[in-house]
């Protein structure tokens, strides 16, 4: 999760007579981890998700190969490959998700793999990926630090993640993200039809780990991604 000195938070317009959320201000860090979940494998999702809370058959298909023996797998793939595929470093860039590598005992990010024989050549960020050499398949599973005066840690924010830190930006209650104006907040208003100025609210939430999750959920379910998570469920603070 994400530290307390780096919380994200989101400022929510919402229309208390509609009870609906018109849009919401956003950081750098928000529209990163938002673009971040474009990056998510399937088998990822539905792993953060669990089985029970997914939309249509993915989910059968996925236990399908839990269920599979693996007599019945090319003698150089491994199931692994398909129910914990690697995600991105990236996509737990705001700690606002769970780690889908639930076999790594060490989740410092400065930590990389390598396969045993191949020490030095490939380098992955996931200990259950195989060495790409095809005489070899071995697990990258040797451990890899990264040592030196500058640590991942400390790469400026501003340089990573997708969107530049410039301007601030508006995200729709159906994700459609966009740079922030005035103008653009104005027509977004008129577009909306308000009559009533007075029905508008403005609430600051702060984003968890439970609602980087729900995000996740709501996004692949719903038009209707942030009054789902911040109005209907009531999880924000």
């Amino acid at each position: 999760m994400a530290s307390s000195s780096s919380k994200l938070t989101l400022k929510l317009l919402i229309d208390a007579k509609r009870e609906k959320v018109l849009f919401a201000e956003a950081s750098k860090a928000v529209i990163d981890f938002l673009f971040n979940l474009l990056c998510l494998p399937i088998g990822t999702v539905i792993r953060i998700l669990n089985k029970s809370q997914m939309v249509g058959s993915l989910a059968n298909l996925y236990e399908s190969v839990e269920n599979l023996d693996e007599t019945y797998m090319q003698p150089d793939q491994n199931k692994d490959l398909l129910l914990k595929p690697s995600a991105p470093m990236s996509s737990r860039i705001s700690g606002l998700l769970p780690s889908a590598n639930d076999t790594s005992s060490d989740n410092s990010s400065n930590l990389f793999y390598g396969c045993p024989v191949h020490l030095g050549y490939y380098v992955a960020f996931d200990n259950t990926a195989l060495c790409p050499v095809q005489s070899c398949r071995r697990t990258m599973d040797t451990v890899l630090r990264v040592v030196g005066k500058k640590d991942a840690n400390e790469i400026s924010a501003e340089k990573s993640g997708f969107v530049k830190e410039v301007v601030t930006y508006m995200v729709m209650d159906d994700l459609i993200i966009q740079p922030m104006s005035s103008i653009s907040s104005l027509t977004l208003l008129n577009k909306f039809n308000l009559k009533e100025v007075g029905v508008l609210q403005e609430k600051v939430v702060e984003l968890d780990m439970n609602q980087g999750v729900s995000l996740l959920k709501a996004s692949l379910q719903s038009k209707t991604v942030l009054t789902d998570v911040f109005l209907k469920n009531h999880s924000a603070p």
